[in-house]
């Protein structure tokens, strides 16, 4: 029997589009229930949203930004509402095509597999997960010019990674993806010490320590048009301090890293942040 399927849905500052996005799925019979949670949003969102409420749709006012935080909110109230089941979690600037979709993700989640993504589409872009890197990788991403080559080499996967009806992938995207309800209570939810990075590898590290798997389903399509979000507010060298900061969190917690691997991570950044300094002053 097909379990239940409910989703989250997070909102910051952006009740236009998770209007859309309401409109796209309140309709859907495959939802057992809706829960948007309104990351304190400095706007009139809240009240917006509030309009939707209903006995299919919750709207929460969550008194953090954390992204984990939030879907930990709205998972948290979701079990509660509808109990076991296979929990989407979106941005608020997603385009689903179907309910069938939805229900395909949903019959992907096995014994094993526990998380599941869509491709994403993002601007002509294919968004299909990405390897885990290790920490002396890390390292490698923050040195300028060869980070780019080194991402593109050592975390993506070769586009006949993705032939077959399912693929195994190390990370799937924080955007759109689905987690067996269970298993997400099993691992204390998502660790809400980051602030907008790094959530989908610390997950993916909990994944793994389980033995269990995450796969893109190759045949599902979720367009992520990237309308608002919640970094653009923040000047490009605040947004790499709130980057670099978790990075050393989960090489620290989540991949062991030594204390001189530490001490290169913060050299590399210190390196990196002067050459967004150097450019920012050419730039004028």
């Amino acid at each position: 029997m097909q379990k239940k399927i409910g989703i989250v849905i997070i909102n910051y500052n952006d009740y236009k589009t998770t209007k859309r996005l309401l409109n796209n799925i309140k309709d859907y019979k495959c939802l057992k229930h809706i829960v948007v949670v309104d990351n304190n949003s400095t706007d009139n969102s809240f009240d917006k949203l509030k309009e939707f409420e209903s006995n299919r749709i919750t709207i929460i006012k969550n008194s953090s930004r954390h992204f984990s935080s939030g879907l930990n909110v709205g998972a948290k109230c979701l079990i509660k509402k509808v109990g076991k089941c296979n929990i989407i979690f979106s941005n608020s600037d997603v385009i689903i095509k179907g309910e069938e979709d939805l229900e395909q993700l949903s019959s992907d989640i096995k014994e094993d597999v526990v998380v599941v993504g869509p491709t994403i589409n993002e601007h002509g872009v294919l968004n299909r997960g990405w390897r885990l890197p290790s920490t002396n990788l890390e390292i490698l991403f923050n040195l300028p010019l060869i980070s780019r080559y080194f991402k593109k080499k050592k975390l993506l996967y070769k586009d006949e990674h993705f032939n077959s009806d399912l693929s195994e992938v190390d990370v799937v995207s924080g955007c759109f993806f689905m987690v067996e309800s269970t298993f997400l209570e099993s691992v204390d939810f998502f660790d809400e010490t980051t602030f907008l990075y790094y959530e989908e590898q610390i997950f993916s590290k909990k994944v793994k320590n389980k033995n269990k798997k995450e796969v893109i389903d190759n045949n599902v399509h979720i367009i992520h048009d990237h309308s608002v979000s919640i970094d653009k507010s923040i000047k490009k060298i605040g947004k790499h301090r709130i980057l670099k900061t978790s990075q050393r969190y989960y090489c620290k917690k989540y991949l062991h890293a030594n204390p001189f691997q530490m001490a290169l991570l913060h050299i590399t950044d210190k390196f990196y942040v002067l050459t967004l300094y150097i450019r920012a002053i050419f730039e004028r």
